[in-house]
C-alpha cells in the first residue's frame, strides 16, 4: 500500500513517462482494475475504511485526527481468527494508542507525528491550510525522512518474507505439494509517494523537467469552478496557477517519487518470484487515495475528481488470470471480502458475494456493525458476477470543505453532493476530464433523481454531516465514537 499515488501516474495504467516497471510486471501477471475508488479521498478515512470493509460514516473515522475504535473488528481481525499469522509493517496512519486494530504483529510503527489526536481539520470559509502551499512548492531534489521510512519498510518486510519463504519450502519438504500449514498476511505501507516532493537527485534528473507536459487544466479559472472546489483551493492557497516551473519540477519531484516507491516494492515482489513464496502467495497493489498534481488547478486531494478518488488496484497471485483489466467500478471496502474468498472464509454478517449491491441501514449511526458489509469479493468483478449497476461510494467531512461532500458512482455517471451548495453530475465517457457539469442539463433530470436516490440509499448526507461535526468538537481519545 502507497501514499497518495494516482494510477495514472504508472505505466500500466498508460502513462508514457513514468517509469513504474515493478508494477507494470505485476499487472501482466495478474489483474488490473482500471475502476477503482477509495471511499474518502483523505488519509486516515480512507484507510480505516479499507481496514474495517465499512464506510466512514458508519465507523466516525472522520478525518486524520480520528481514531478508529478499538471493538470495530477489521480484515486482520478476520484472518488472525481464521488462523493466518498476520503482521503490519509501516504506513497505515492510525490514530492514538492502539497500534494493531486486530493484526498479531506490528513490524514498523508509523511515523510518531501521524499517531496524534491533533491533526483536527479547519473547517471554515476562510480557513486556511497552516503551511501554505508547501505541499507542492517544497519541491525538487533533495532528502527526506519518508525516504528513510520506506527503504526501512522495505527491508523489514523482506525479511519476513525471506522467513515465509523458508518456512514454506521446510512444510513442502516434509509433505510434499503447496503448504497450507502456516498461513500469513503481510500488509506493506509504504509513505512515497506522499509529499513533500523532495527526491533523490539521481531519480529527479531521470524526468527532465522542461520536457515534462502539464497537467491539463492547470489553469482552470477559480472563478469557473464549482463552489466546493473553489473552498478547497482556497483552503490550499491553489487560487491561482503555480508558476509554470515550479510545476515542472513538482511534476518531476513526484514522479520520481512514484519510481522509488516502484523500486522498494520490486524488491519484495522479486523475493516472492524466486521463493517457495511464489506458486503460493497473492499479492495486491493498491493506494489510499490519487493526487490532482495541478490537474483542474489544484494539488493534494480532498476532492471527487477523477485523479484525486479514483486509486490503482493490481491482484496477481493464483486464481487471478495473468494480463486481464477489468472495468467494473469497485473501491476499497471491496477488500476485506476479497481477503476473505481467497482465504475460504465468509465475510461478516454471512454475505457470500452479497455485498455488490448492499449498503446496509442507511440511517445507521456511527459504529453500528451489525448487517453485512458494504463490499464485494474482486473476483466476482473477475468472473462478471458481479452487479454491472452496482454503485461505488465516496465521502468528504474534513479539511478545507466546511460541509459534507458525497459522490456515488454508477456506471460512468458520477454524482457528487455538496451539503449546503448544488451537486454536480459527469458523464465520464463522455467528459473524463469533468469539464462540464450536467446538473442542470434538463436531458439528465431523471437521471438526477435515479443518482440522488442512490446516495440517499446508503446514507443521510445531513445526518452524517451533522455527525461529523459535532464529533469534531471532541478531543482525544472521546473522538473514537
Amino acid at each position: 500500500m502507497s501514499d497518495e499515488h494516482d494510477p495514472e501516474t504508472t505505466g500500466c495504467y498508460g502513462h508514457q513517462e513514468v517509469m513504474t516497471p515493478a508494477l507494470d510486471g505485476l499487472a501482466a501477471r495478474g489483474v488490473l482494475f482500471d475502476r477503482a475508488y477509495c471511499n474518502s479521498p483523505i488519509c486516515v478515512p480512507s484507510r480505516m475504511s479499507l481496514l474495517a470493509g465499512r464506510y466512514v460514516h458508519r465507523i466516525g473515522t472522520w478525518d486524520n485526527g480520528s481514531p478508529l475504535a478499538s471493538e470495530i473488528p477489521t480484515f486482520a481481525t478476520y484472518l488472525e481468527a481464521a488462523g493466518y499469522r498476520t503482521a503490519l509493517c509501516g504506513r497505515m496512519h492510525m490514530i492514538g494508542p492502539d497500534r494493531l486494530h486486530g493484526f498479531g504483529t506490528r513490524l514498523y510503527d508509523d511515523l510518531t507525528r501521524w499517531q496524534s489526536f491533533d491533526q483536527k481539520p479547519i473547517r471554515k470559509t476562510d480557513g486556511r491550510r497552516v503551511r501554505g502551499d508547501s505541499h507542492v512548492s517544497e519541491c525538487g531534489p533533495g532528502f527526506h525522512q519518508h525516504q528513510a521510512y520506506d527503504a526501512t519498510v522495505s527491508d523489514l518486510c523482506g525479511r519476513f518474507l525471506r522467513d515465509a519463504a523458508r518456512r514454506e519450502a521446510e512444510d513442502r519438504e516434509a509433505a510434499p505439494g503447496p503448504s497450507d500449514g502456516s498461513p500469513w498476511l503481510l500488509v506493506a505501507g509504504f509513505m512515497l509517494p506522499h509529499f513533500p516532493l523532495l527526491a533523490p537527485r539521481e531519480l529527479f534528473d531521470a524526468y527532465d523537467s522542461d520536457r515534462l507536459r502539464l497537467p491539463e487544466g492547470r489553469e482552470e479559472p477559480l472563478e469557473s469552478q464549482h463552489p466546493a472546489v473553489r473552498q478547497i483551493r482556497f483552503h490550499h492557497y491553489g487560487e491561482r496557477p503555480l508558476p509554470e516551473e515550479v510545476e515542472r519540477r513538482a511534476l518531476a519531484s513526484y514522479y520520481a517519487l512514484v519510481t522509488l516507491m516502484d523500486r522498494n516494492i520490486g524488491r519484495l515482489l522479486d523475493i516472492v518470484e524466486t521463493t517457495a513464496l511464489r506458486d503460493s502467495t497473492m499479492i495486491v497493489y493498491l493506494s489510499d487515495h490519487g493526487e490532482m498534481a495541478g490537474r483542474h488547478g489544484m494539488w493534494q486531494k480532498m476532492c471527487f475528481y477523477e485523479p484525486s478518488v479514483r486509486v490503482p488496484l493490481v491482484v496477481a497471485g493464483p486464481g487471478w488470470p495473468a494480463g486481464t483489466r477489468v472495468h467494473a467500478n469497485v473501491s476499497l471496502v471491496d477488500l476485506l471480502p476479497t481477503l476473505l474468498e481467497a482465504a475460504g472464509e465468509e465475510p461478516p454478517g454471512g454475505a457470500s458475494g452479497a455485498g455488490a449491491g448492499a449498503h446496509g441501514d442507511a440511517a445507521g449511526k456511527p459504529a453500528a456493525l451489525g448487517g453485512t458489509v458494504p463490499g464485494a469479493p474482486l473476483q466476482r468483478a473477475v468472473d462478471g458476477t458481479l452487479d454491472p449497476d452496482r454503485v461505488v461510494f465516496s465521502e468528504y467531512h474534513a479539511q478545507g470543505l466546511e460541509r459534507a461532500g458525497y459522490m456515488v458512482k454508477r456506471g460512468a455517471l458520477k454524482y457528487n453532493a455538496y451539503v449546503g451548495h448544488p451537486p454536480q453530475l459527469f458523464d465520464l465517457d463522455a467528459d473524463p476530464g469533468e469539464l462540464h457539469d450536467l446538473w442542470t442539463d434538463p436531458a439528465y433530470a431523471a437521471v438526477r433523481r435515479e443518482m440522488d436516490g442512490c446516495l440517499r440509499s446508503i446514507v443521510d448526507p445531513e445526518e452524517a454531516d451533522r455527525w461529523a461535526r459535532e464529533n469534531q468538537t471532541k478531543e482525544g481519545p472521546a473522538r473514537a465514537t
